[in-house]
């Protein structure tokens, strides 16, 4: 799958888990589509579609044994250095620590993970 394929996958499955997870209604930018969606917001979805692919390549595919949580906290965690990379100086929100997530946000990011893992399967 190509990098841009990779980087729409990101972007629907986070779309799909806030539409599934998010308690209420979600902000519109959280269900912006593929098409309305800012450039730096593709590149970093791309980058991070980038990131847990390889991780699952270097792993030899070990890596789909990690908790749920886990994939979750990777994603997370290379969404933080994305935003880093985008934004001199990014809204808090941007760059929370995973206990800091909230729990929607969380069963998202492990959902893009598995959406990634199943799509090189």
């Amino acid at each position: 799958m190509a990098q841009t394929e990779g980087a729409r996958l990101f972007r629907e499955t986070w779309i799909a888990g806030v539409k599934e997870h998010f308690p209420g209604e979600p902000k519109p930018s959280y269900v912006t589509p593929w098409e309305d969606t800012p450039e730096w917001e593709r590149q970093a979805a791309g980058a991070v579609y980038e990131q847990v692919r390889q991780f699952l390549e270097v792993s030899n595919r070990h890596a789909t044994r990690l908790t749920r949580e886990q994939k979750g906290r990777f994603v997370a965690t290379c969404w933080t250095a994305q935003m880093f990379s985008h934004f001199e100086d990014p809204k808090p929100g941007y760059v929370a620590d995973w206990p800091e997530l909230p729990d929607w946000q969380k069963e998202t990011d492990s959902d893009i993970f598995e959406a990634i893992e199943k799509s090189l399967s």
